[in-house]
């Protein structure tokens, strides 16, 4: 973004009218926007107010020190000297340019009363003991100086600039779009998380398995019952038991317990009844590739061995297909209306 920083340049006026010209075209040609006594060189309190207002406006200051300490305020210290303390309070980050021999000036640059003398060099003495300082000697080596010192403070304490009005709304539509797409990708990323591994052709969880209910009977005779179930009825038999992170044997026993349940009263009495391995396999990788179900290996007694849990999304679907619906809701179920 085309960002502007606001400089205030601050010195005593007559005396240091070129140096303050040179800073000035130094600023313009750094793309700064220079503000200062250009404005109001005869100053007084009421001007003063309006002085803070533009400090209060700007990016940066610069003071620049030369041989006089300048006009009284009623405080009776100089406007400069006010500006600068002001500045200070207000956290502006502060370049002072000081005159590296004031004692060297022509008369018309420098002090000739020993009363404002002094004052110059407490002056001089505060503004370098608390800020970093550049001396100089000749107006024509200032614009050096500040196009190598601004732009290092500028990097190092970054202030907030000014833009046109157009560009500044064209970045916050920029801003506002890139949050979105932030946000955008996040929700993608939960969603991804939610529906687990995309699997082409993967049969919905209305769609019939069938598998085969094997038994054994204690007198040695083998009967097996097949079954055609959709994958939903399927995981209704579970879910609830995997809230608690059964093993796989203990969701086999449970599944099996619940398939037995929906065949002929009496069909498997006396007998042991297990599902084929390969049905097994089938129905956990089923529920893994929908994300309903996560499997871990984990430590018992001396095996290792699997451990089903319900996924987030396991447990919103548990919650949807195997709770208990109202009673206007089932009679307008299919198998209700069958019966």
């Amino acid at each position: 973004m085309d960002t502007r920083y606001q400089v205030f340049v601050s010195s005593t006026f007559a005396d240091l009218e070129e140096e303050r010209k040179n800073v000035i075209q130094t600023l313009m040609e750094m793309n700064c926007i220079p503000a200062g006594m250009e404005f109001f060189p005869a100053i007084d309190e009421e001007q003063f107010e309006f002085i803070k207002r533009v400090i209060d406006d700007s990016d940066y200051y610069i003071v620049i020190i030369g041989g006089k300490y300048g006009s009284l305020t009623t405080e009776g210290i100089s406007y400069t000297e006010k500006e600068y303390d002001y500045a200070v309070k207000k956290g502006l980050k502060v370049t002072a340019l000081l005159h590296k021999s004031p004692k060297s000036l022509s008369l018309g640059k420098s002090e000739e009363d020993p009363e404002p003398r002094k004052r110059l060099e407490v002056f001089r003495k505060k503004v370098s003991e608390s800020k970093l300082v550049r001396f100089w000697e000749k107006a024509s080596e200032l614009p050096g100086i500040v196009a190598l010192s601004l732009p290092k403070t500028i990097k190092t304490y970054p202030a907030i600039g000014w833009v046109r009005a157009n560009i500044a709304a064209n970045e916050d539509v920029l801003s506002e779009i890139n949050q979105l797409r932030k946000e955008n990708t996040d929700l993608e990323e939960k969603i991804r998380s939610l529906e687990g591994v995309r699997v082409d052709d993967l049969a919905s969880m209305d769609d019939k398995f069938s598998f085969t209910l094997c038994s054994k009977s204690f007198k040695g005779h083998s009967t097996p019952f097949s079954m055609e179930l959709s994958w939903n009825q399927i995981f209704c038999l579970i879910a609830a038991d995997l809230i608690s992170y059964p093993t796989q044997y203990e969701v086999m026993t449970a599944l099996t317990g619940g398939l037995i349940r929906k065949t002929p009263p009496g069909f498997y009495d006396d007998c042991e009844v297990y599902l084929k391995k390969q049905d097994m396999h089938q129905i956990m990788v089923q529920l893994m590739a929908q994300n309903l179900i996560n499997t871990s290996f984990t430590q018992k007694a001396l095996d290792s061995v699997v451990v089903w849990s319900l996924t987030k999304k396991g447990h919103q679907h548990m919650l949807k297909i195997c709770s208990a619906k109202t009673q206007q809701e089932r009679l307008g179920e299919p198998d209700a209306k069958k019966r």
